[in-house]
């Protein structure tokens, strides 16, 4: 089993440097294995283009902490993505979460 990245990861990490420095995001380190999980994870409990929802809306959520002041942001990024992955553990059928108490924000 080899360890070195195939070359779909290291696009996706080349492209994800390039992003964030095109969008002047320059104190983030992207992991696209989490948003790989993130996808995987929402679009098997939701639908296919859940994926792409949960992720966009990690990223706002995150922005909006971090822009507050109230965390760094990849402590940000983590935590809106926590409450993704636990809201995916249910999907549509789980019980809806009051507010942002205990997650991103």
């Amino acid at each position: 089993m080899s360890t070195e990245p195939d070359m779909e990861d290291i696009n996706l990490s080349d492209w994800s440097r390039r992003l964030t420095q095109a969008l002047q995001i320059l104190d983030l380190e992207v992991d696209p294995q989490l948003l790989r999980t993130l996808n995987e994870k929402a679009a098997d409990s939701v639908g296919p283009d859940a994926g792409l929802v949960s992720s966009f809306l990690v990223g706002y959520a995150a922005a909006l902490t971090v822009s507050s002041g109230h965390k760094a942001p990849g402590e940000a990024v983590d935590k809106a993505a926590d409450t993704v992955l636990q809201l995916s553990e249910t999907g549509l059928k789980g019980p809806d979460v009051p507010g942002w108490k205990g997650s991103a924000q």
